[in-house]
């Protein structure tokens, strides 16, 4: 409950972080803001400066700075496209009950507004059915496809986000990669830091100072077109960092195919002398238990039908 500037942690946000507590009671377009302003010691807990991993308890006292005490703004039709809503409608539902919304993903479309975008996906979806306190689960990527987990209460949201600290949920990735990797099957164990700049463009690296990243990965099927090699590959991270897949793939050599972001020149423009277009990273399969039911959940989302030219042999 938030009163005067100051929130108050209730028994169902007991043990949470305190920056996932803000974000699903301020809105996942604030993260960077809020991310900000506790690192400041703008936001304080019980009076005391914490940092964004400090664990929260109920009746717990967090003072928040006047700009994150405004609801977060509503976008109303005017805002969101009519195109962007359009494609909303057509986006296959995968699952779909009074706590979660499920739904694959098309490739080149946001999740949300922000860094350049007044709209993604989610805000589409508010719109089109009527659900103001949709919240993203978890996040892909623009050029990723896929199932993309959504809840549609805190109550939900919370326990899905507590779901994917722990661990407890398993993702599957396909992608087709450059080249054949000499192990078939491994695990890619890296440190991963975002926001070092190349020319002028902001990347992620394996860094001792980052954090770790664990992948495990296994070749499909092999395939060779044109003297290009490239291989679909199944990935399983157990980590959720920022371009996990697209950097480990590219560390061991064997690029994602379409990246423009981290692939060797060489290998974008054999991929295009194949007629291929857009990342091929598609987040194929999730398990999890129901938040509320605890029902064991699998969804599976087929994957777009411009992969089907290269899967062929």
């Amino acid at each position: 409950m938030q009163e005067n500037g100051i929130l108050t942690i209730d028994q169902n946000e007991e043990g949470s972080r305190l920056d996932r507590v803000l974000v699903r009671h301020l809105g996942d377009s604030r993260r960077a803001l809020i991310l900000r302003l506790i690192r400041k010691g703008n936001v304080r807990v019980n009076k005391k400066r914490v940092k964004p991993e400090s664990r929260v308890v109920a009746g717990d006292q967090v003072f928040l700075p006047v700009s994150l005490r405004e609801p977060e703004q509503k976008l109303d039709s005017a805002v969101v496209p009519a195109s962007l809503i359009r494609k909303a409608e057509m986006i296959p539902v995968l699952f779909e009950d009074e706590w979660l919304l499920v739904v694959n993903k098309p490739a080149g479309l946001v999740v949300h507004g922000g860094s350049g975008h007044d709209a993604g996906l989610i805000e589409a979806l508010k719109e089109q059915r009527g659900l103001s306190d949709l919240r993203l689960a978890h996040r892909l990527d623009r050029d990723t496809s896929g199932v993309l987990l959504m809840a549609k209460n805190l109550e939900a949201l919370r326990k899905l986000t507590e779901s994917f600290r722990e661990r407890d949920m398993q993702k599957t990735y396909f992608a087709l990669i450059a080249g054949h990797p000499f192990a078939h099957a491994g695990r890619m164990s890296s440190k991963l830091a975002k926001g070092v700049v190349r020319g002028g463009e902001r990347m992620v690296v394996d860094s001792e100072e980052g954090k770790e990243s664990v992948t495990d990965f296994q070749v499909m099927i092999e395939y060779r077109r044109d003297d290009f090699d490239y291989a679909l590959v199944a990935l399983n991270p157990h980590s959720g960092r920022t371009h996990q897949l697209r950097v480990q793939m590219q560390n061991e050599g064997h690029s994602i195919l379409g990246d423009g972001k981290y692939a060797e020149k060489e290998q974008l423009a054999a991929y295009r002398t194949l007629g291929g277009k857009g990342l091929m990273l598609h987040a194929w399969r999730l398990r999890f238990a129901h938040p509320i039911s605890g029902q064991s959940m699998e969804l599976k989302a087929r994957w777009p039908d411009n992969w089907s030219r290269l899967l062929q042999r």
